[in-house]
């Protein structure tokens, strides 16, 4: 076998786990996820593990650049849609359809934001880079919409999201999410 085909194959496992760490971290916590949980969801032998990844906190890492690169991703085939509206709506679509989830887990990157503020890891201000791409994009959407209060638009929306992922996990109604989508939408086109 040669080293390029090694290194496809390792690097394989290293993105399954990133990837299965992120499902898990989101679907049990950072303090009750264990490295064999995360192995087991990757199908990788946990003594694999720690050849790509020596600790838990760089697995939480790497579950961190796993939601990053989701979030470049659904920005890039946001990006494609005509105008700021609708990519803002899309955004909201995105958010409703995963709102069974949301209602089992809570949000992916907001739970995990929440949990590790309580740490003094600096794995807090990793998580909240994406919060701010996140933010940041919406703003420039609300800019192109010819809007100068487009950060605080941008906070504002992102509030919302975040203040009914809360709620509809509470609550465990995914109906909550589905009907505040719904307002979010009718006070997108009001601003435009």
């Amino acid at each position: 076998m040669t080293h390029s085909k090694t290194a496809r194959r390792s690097s394989g496992k290293r993105e399954r786990l990133a990837a299965a760490a992120a499902r898990v971290l989101h679907e049990k916590g950072v303090e009750q996820t264990t490295l064999a949980d995360i192995a087991r969801a990757a199908d990788v032998p946990v003594g694999n593990v720690y050849y790509y990844f020596k600790t838990k906190n760089e697995l939480v890492e790497a579950a961190i650049t796993a939601h990053a690169d989701n979030l470049q991703a659904m920005i890039g085939a946001l990006d494609e849609l005509p105008t700021p509206q609708d990519r803002l709506k899309a955004l909201l679509n995105s958010w409703i359809d995963q709102r069974e989830l949301t209602a089992r887990y809570g949000c992916p990157t907001g739970s995990l934001a929440s949990e590790l503020d309580k740490r003094a890891d600096g794995l807090d201000e990793a998580v909240a880079r994406v919060m701010r791409d996140l933010v940041d994009w919406a703003a420039q959407q609300f800019q192109e919409m010819g809007r100068d209060d487009s950060r605080e638009l941008a906070v504002a929306l992102i509030a919302a999201y975040q203040g009914i992922s809360l709620l509809t996990n509470t609550f465990r109604e995914p109906e909550l999410m589905a009907a505040e989508g719904r307002r979010l939408e009718r006070w997108i086109e009001s601003l435009a």
